[in-house]
């Protein structure tokens, strides 16, 4: 069973691969998103939470189904 840590942890890594996988830097994918790259950072190394709707919204930006970000 996963605890709240290792949720947004993985999540994280979900959402660095799908970055990477478009070849967008932090910074390209937190001005399409209109936030700070501190943001983006703080989403992959698993030190920001997300609601659903923001969640819905991150991945429209990386062009992805939100079950290839919610992979646990």
């Amino acid at each position: 069973m996963y605890n709240d840590k290792e949720i947004l942890k993985q999540f994280g890594r979900n959402v660095k691969a799908e970055r990477v996988r478009l070849g967008y830097s932090q910074e390209t994918l937190a001005e399409k998103m209109s936030v700070n790259r501190e943001y983006i950072s703080r989403i992959e190394r698993g030190m920001q939470n997300m609601s659903l709707a923001r969640i819905t919204i991150l991945a429209n930006y990386l062009e992805t189904n939100i079950n290839n970000l919610l992979r646990f």
